[in-house]
Order: structure tokens, then C-alpha cells, then sequence
């Protein structure tokens, strides 16, 4: 049997199973073997009866959902009009990355590997089943699982063995090569959508919308700078409806830029094109020319806390004895305590590395820096205001994430802080910005009445849900609110109290920080037990939660069981019944972040 060619498709939400997929691709290189790397949605479906090996490394986003560049393969995968033996021919296994404090733990993996079993495809592993809340993340998984798989693939291909496969200091060809322009060039543009009539905006082409407004909501004396910002969408055919989200990607600060040319002899100015060494086609979002300028502020992920790949292939680059040791023990299956302690616990970014390894970054060569540094990765903000409230306008409530870790230095989420610093007082600030469905589906029907736990920036899905609904004369309306002081982080109070006093409004609130004991959302569910017995079983009630995935979720969820229990008179597994009943049938929806 002659050496297969290794096709390995990737859904990946955040860009870590990406990670994993292009490690896998290094290993088939080294292993000298034709492999193509790219996105399930890049790829033409109809080719997989045609394969002979394919690897499918994918991740599980919000409730059990594929992420976005899989959703069109899915839905084909799905088809109930595909034979039962189209894939007889496909040797094939999953790899899944997910985070087991969600309840629908690595869900995508789980049921891709079943289909693709019902199709016919034989399973060269059992799926795998990476976990970031493991202490070492999804490698204490991915490690052993590549290992099983490249045995499986050894014993299908024994002519595999006869290869010499590259040593792991060998430095693969990089993905492209930079050619550099004579001329320098003025800065690169977004790729923006400003004109009417077009398609709506999308990744590939956002919408450059003007900042109107960015205001502080947290009071002064508050540990946490809150902001609501509003954008004009005027001309851009963005349409949204309560519960969807607003896409957009970030900028690296003007210092990180700077200090990145600085380090490794960067000029800003300089303009090249990219030439693909293979047949990967190029980066989408890259103009082509492009300036180094627009490379490293837009699209080079310099401030992310860097993956154990970043490590392995600055490794090839140490000609430092002492720097190479570190970089290759970082490498190792057997170093990812020690890559732990330094680089995930502290949140110490790329950037910091680099300057951690002087005489490596010394070293470095241009052509490596896509290879090197993931692509900046799309933020979604829930928005918080609907268009019947605000027409021609997008709000969105923003945490500025600020804290510190051992490091000197305060850790900023990169999003959040890039925001914060635009100041449309200051002459026009434009933000490309794309809309995208959210999780969160809002009953059709008029009478049915809407509780919504939303603490802390949570509310923002509910306030644009009220909004909404509100302007459609729907007034069965129970909001729980809940952040530390009433005083310094009860956002949008006045409205509330407007709504309530209106008739539109039943609010419950919950200052964490008021009184001596703590009063969360969840014992406000639990002291209203009878209100939402009636809502629920005899009004057919619809039951929201949102907010940080922590604990909050799950204890909204107890007290609510609590509620079936005592108003109900049911059992606790009863009450874990119906509330499974509840979420399948979308009456209990939630939407939650990390």
C-alpha cells in the first residue's frame, strides 16, 4: 500500500483547535507526508468519499455548538439524505477540545465521531477528548491521543516505517515567504464595507462603524471600569434582534507594536507580499501589499499568553545554549508544569517571551512570523440595546479586564482595553464590527412571560430583550439583577425603575456587598419560589440566565430546582427532570462566558 496523503480539518473557535490541527500537520511533515491543514468550511465536503486518512480536530462552542467555520459542513454531514456506506473508504479520527464546566462538554467531537460512524467511516481511535480545565490544558490529553494515533497509522501503512522522519531541531519551510517592496507604502486599510446595497457585513468584510459614544457606568471609586459604547450602523444593512452579538477584532497597543518592530529590527514602514511555499492560499484578511506596520498592530496575535507550538518552533531558532534547554523543555510533553508556572499561571504574553530570549529573537527571520504568531481572533460582545429603542445605533456594555498575576506588570484583556482607549471626543473613531446570531431566542409569542438572571454585565442580552419587547407591548417581564454595591455598579438603574414604575417590570436586585452576608441572584430565585412556580407551570414561562460561567450558572440552576421542590412538591430528581425538559425544549436557555 503506497503512503497515504493526510488530510487534517479543523473547527475552531478561538484558534485552539487550529493549534492542535496545524501540530498535527508539523508531524505528518516530519514524518514526510503529504498533509493539507485547513478549515472544515475552507474544504469541499463532497471530496471526503475520496480520502483515504483524515484527522477532524474540532471544538465545542456556547451550548454544544460547532463553531463558525463548520457550520456549513455540518449541516451537509447531517444530511438524512447521505447513504448509510458513503465513507467506507475513509480511514478517520476525532480529536475534541472543550472545557468541562460546561455541561455540554466537547458535544461536537462526541457527535461528529458518531456520524461519522453511521456513515460508514472506519475509526482509526476512540474520540478524543482534550480538556483546558485539566492543569496542563487539552495536551494531557492531545499528547498520549497523537501518540495511539501515529501507532494506528504506522500499523495501516507499514512502508511508513521505512521513512527517516525529520529531527524535532529541524526547522520546517515556513508557510510563506515575505517579499519585500522597494517603495514604503501608506498604512494598510480594514478591508472595511461602508457602502450601501452590499452583502451584509462579515469577517472578511466588516463594517466601519463610527464610535458615538464611551461612557464610564461603574462609579469613579470602583475597582471596575465599566463602559457602555454606542456605534452608528447607519448604511451598513446590519440588522439584529434581542440575544444576538456583535463581532469585532482588536488592535495591539501602539507600545507592543513598537517594542515588537524594536526587538526584532522591524522597520514599520516596509511593504511586502506574501508568497504561499506551498498551495496554502494566503491569509484572507491580509491586503496584498501589506505594511509591517498593519501586520503586527492588526493581525499578529503578539499580546496572547503563546501556545507550546510557539515554543517548539522558537526553539529551532536558539543558537544559545542555556535559551535552547529552556525553549526545548517548554517544548516537551515532560515540561508543561514548568510551561505552566511560567507562561499560563502569570498570563505572561508572546511579547514578554521574546524578551525573556534575547539571543533567540535575535535569531528570528521574518518569514516565520505567521508560523509563529496565531492571527488575532474575533471578540463578541452581547449588544445591549435593541433597534426599536435605538434606531441606526449598536450599545454594548464592556468590563475592562484588569488584574495582576506575579508578574510586574498588570495583565489587560486586549479587547476591552483597546476600547477603552478610543476617545470619539477626540476627532472620529471608526471600529470594524460585524453582527453575528446569538445563542439566546426570545419567545414569539406575546403572552408568554420572560424571566431574565442577568448579574453584572450579564444584563446586557436583557436590556435589549426589554427594549424589544417593551416597544412590542410584551410586559410579562421579571428581571434578577445582581452586582456588588447599588451605589457604584447598578447598571442602567434608571431605566429600570422607568420600566417598573411603567407597569413593564418586575425587578428583584442583588448587591453582593451591601450587608454583612453575601446576597447573590441565585437566593433571590430561591425567596421568589412561589411567583416563579406560577410563571413557569401554569403561564408557560421562559427562564434566562447569562453571564460569567464561574458559579453563578449552576447555582441559578439549584435554586430553581429548589423552587420545583418546594412549590411543586416534586423530588430532586424530579426537579432535574423538568429542568432537562425545560432546556431541550428552549425554555431554559442560557449564555455564558469564561
Amino acid at each position: 500500500m503506497s503512503n497515504p496523503s493526510l488530510v487534517v480539518l479543523y473547527g475552531s473557535q478561538t484558534g485552539t483547535a487550529q493549534d492542535a490541527a496545524q501540530r498535527i500537520g508539523r508531524q505528518a511533515q516530519r514524518r514526510r507526508l503529504q498533509v493539507q491543514v485547513m478549515s472544515l468550511d475552507s474544504y469541499q465536503v463532497a471530496n471526503l468519499i475520496a480520502e483515504s486518512l483524515v484527522v477532524f480536530v474540532c471544538s465545542t462552542t456556547g451550548q454544544g455548538d460547532p463553531p463558525d467555520n463548520m457550520k456549513n459542513f455540518w449541516r451537509f454531514l447531517f444530511k438524512k439524505s447521505l447513504p448509510v456506506g458513503s465513507l467506507s473508504r475513509l480511514d478517520c479520527a476525532v480529536l475534541g477540545l472543550g472545557d468541562s464546566s460546561y455541561p455540554k462538554f466537547n458535544f461536537v467531537a462526541k457527535k461528529l465521531h458518531k456520524r461519522l460512524l453511521q456513515l460508514g467511516a472506519n475509526m482509526l481511535m476512540p474520540v478524543g477528548l482534550g480538556d483546558d480545565q485539566h492543569d496542563l490544558g487539552p495536551d494531557a490529553v492531545i499528547d498520549p491521543w497523537l501518540t495511539s494515533f501515529w501507532g494506528s497509522v504506522l500499523a495501516l501503512y507499514p512502508s511508513l516505517t521505512r521513512v527517516t522522519p525529520l529531527r524535532e531541531d529541524e526547522r520546517l519551510p515556513p508557510t510563506y515567504t515575505f517579499h519585500f517592496l522597494e517603495e514604503k507604502t501608506e498604512r494598510s486599510g480594514d478591508g472595511l464595507r461602508s457602502s450601501e446595497g452590499e452583502a451584509p457585513p462579515s469577517p472578511s468584510h466588516p463594517f466601519g462603524a463610527r464610535m458615538v459614544s464611551n461612557r464610564r457606568v461603574t462609579e469613579p471609586s470602583h475597582f471596575q471600569d465599566v463602559r457602555l459604547i454606542e456605534f452608528d450602523i447607519t448604511g451598513s444593512g446590519i440588522r439584529f434582534a434581542a440575544g444576538d452579538v456583535v463581532m469585532m477584532r482588536p488592535r495591539n497597543a501602539a507600545e507592543d507594536v513598537q517594542q515588537f518592530c524594536l526587538l526584532l529590527g522591524l522597520d514599520p514602514e516596509d511593504t511586502f507580499l506574501l508568497q504561499p511555499t506551498n498551495n496554502t492560499p494566503g491569509p484572507a484578511r491580509l491586503p496584498q501589499p501589506c505594511s509591517m506596520h498593519h501586520l503586527v498592530e492588526s493581525y499578529l496575535d503578539i499580546a496572547a499568553v503563546p501556545r507550546r507550538s510557539f515554543f517548539e518552533l522558537l526553539a529551532t531558532f536558539a543558537t544559545n545554549e542555556l535559551e535552547r534547554d529552556k525553549l526545548v523543555e517548554f517544548s516537551s510533553a515532560a515540561g508543561q508544569e514548568e510551561l505552566n508556572s511560567y507562561c499560563n499561571r502569570p498570563r505572561r504574553t508572546a511579547l514578554e517571551v521574546l524578551t525573556d530570549f534575547p539571543h533567540t529573537t535575535a535569531e528570528l527571520k521574518v518569514d516565520y512570523l505567521l508560523d509563529l504568531f496565531p492571527e488575532i481572533q474575533p471578540r463578541s460582545f452581547s449588544i445591549a440595546s435593541s433597534l426599536e429603542a435605538h434606531p441606526h445605533r449598536l450599545q454594548i456594555l464592556v468590563a475592562v479586564v484588569k488584574y495582576k498575576t506575579k508578574l510586574h506588570k498588570w495583565r489587560r484583556g486586549l479587547c476591552s482595553t483597546w476600547l477603552a482607549s478610543l476617545d470619539p471626543t477626540k476627532g472620529e473613531v471608526c471600529v470594524p464590527l460585524w453582527v453575528k446570531t446569538g445563542s439566546l431566542r426570545f419567545p414569539a409569542d406575546s403572552d408568554t412571560p420572560v424571566i431574565m438572571v442577568g448579574p453584572g454585565t450579564g444584563v446586557a442580552p436583557f436590556r435589549s430583550a426589554l427594549q424589544e419587547r417593551v416597544s412590542e407591548g410584551r410586559t410579562a417581564n421579571i428581571l434578577f439583577f445582581g452586582c456588588r454595591s447599588e451605589s457604584k455598579d447598578f447598571y442602567f438603574r434608571s431605566e429600570w425603575e422607568h420600566l417598573v414604575e411603567a407597569g413593564h417590570l418586575t425587578l428583584f436586585t442583588a448587591f453582593s456587598r451591601d450587608q454583612e452576608e453575601k446576597v447573590y441572584v441565585q437566593h433571590r430565585v430561591r425567596e421568589n419560589a412561589a411567583l416563579l412556580w406560577d410563571l413557569i407551570s401554569k403561564k408557560n414561562a421562559c427562564f434566562y440566565i447569562a453571564g460569567n460561567a464561574k458559579q453563578m450558572p449552576a447555582s441559578v440552576c439549584d435554586s430553581l430546582k429548589g423552587v420545583f421542590q418546594q412549590e411543586g412538591g416534586v423530588s430532586a430528581d424530579a426537579a432535574a427532570q423538568m429542568l432537562a425538559v425545560m432546556e431541550k425544549t428552549g425554555r431554559l436557555q442560557s449564555e455564558t462566558w469564561s
